[in-house]
């Protein structure tokens, strides 16, 4: 969407706050041995005290609030109460959400107590390379090129990305254009437009570049890579300008 007039703004102020600080908190609540589902129900209360409502369910009718990626899981983990939570796992908590006809959507990774796994390293990569993609973004900047930054931050680091999962506009609905790609495609030719709301992410890989279905017999939501390994990934969503982006979702804590 394009942010049009003060109601625009005040209208995406809201919801953003709503979801940054559910997965603030979501990802404080969490710990070893509450179950995925547990982690889910705590965050649908949180967001329905914004009078926010989950926009994967909404939207897509997925069997959850939030989606909730726990190690070799990429995107669009399922909450479940057989699920439970151990020590040192790689979580992934992901919340988008609607409030009042506004679209806000955030993610991020994190290491669950102690990083027996060693986990931390991929995490704090994603954290890190999303700080560095955003900081580059402003009106006018080819969106290709900044899939490059995020894709050269990555091989330098050892990483890979996954190609099929992208960033996106937001605002309107849930996934609006444009599509903001975690590596340089060629044959796009979009550049960020001022005023405009984008969700930007990352999807740092250890070993796969692509995202395939888990289970597809069974599951028709849960993504794993390709190649196995793991994926870290952080989201905000912000409004485009010609200089800094204004970061909707800040509270939410990710860089801090």
């Amino acid at each position: 969407m394009s942010i049009s007039a003060e109601t625009d703004l005040i209208g995406m102020q809201a919801v953003s706050k709503a979801v940054a600080l559910t997965l603030r908190a979501m990802q404080s609540y969490a710990q070893p041995g509450m179950s995925t589902k547990e982690l889910d129900d705590f965050g649908a209360k949180m967001l329905y005290s914004f009078g926010a409502k989950s926009a994967p369910y909404s939207t897509y009718e997925f069997p959850g609030c939030t989606c909730i990626c726990v190690n070799q899981e990429v995107a669009h983990g399922i909450p479940s109460a057989a699920k439970i939570l151990k020590e040192g796992d790689l979580i992934n908590v992901d919340v988008s959400a609607e409030l009042n006809g506004f679209w806000a959507d955030n993610g991020g990774s994190f290491v669950l107590g102690n990083d027996i796994h060693n986990h931390a390293v991929l995490v704090d990569a994603s954290k890190q390379i999303l700080k560095k993609a955003i900081s580059n973004i402003k009106a006018g900047v080819r969106i290709k090129d900044v899939g490059y930054i995020i894709e050269t931050e990555a091989k330098r680091r050892g990483y890979k990305v996954i190609h099929n999962l992208t960033g996106h506009g937001i605002g309107n609905r849930l996934h609006e254009e444009p599509s903001i790609p975690n590596f340089r495609d060629k044959m796009n030719f979009s550049r960020f437009r001022k005023n405009t709301v984008v969700a930007v992410e990352t999807f740092i890989a250890t070993h796969s570049t692509m995202a395939v279905l888990s289970n597809p017999k069974s599951d028709e939501w849960t993504l794993v890579g390709n190649k196995g390994g793991y994926v870290a990934q952080h989201e905000h969503t912000i409004i485009i300008t010609d200089g800094t982006p204004v970061i909707l979702t800040e509270a939410n804590g990710i860089w801090n």
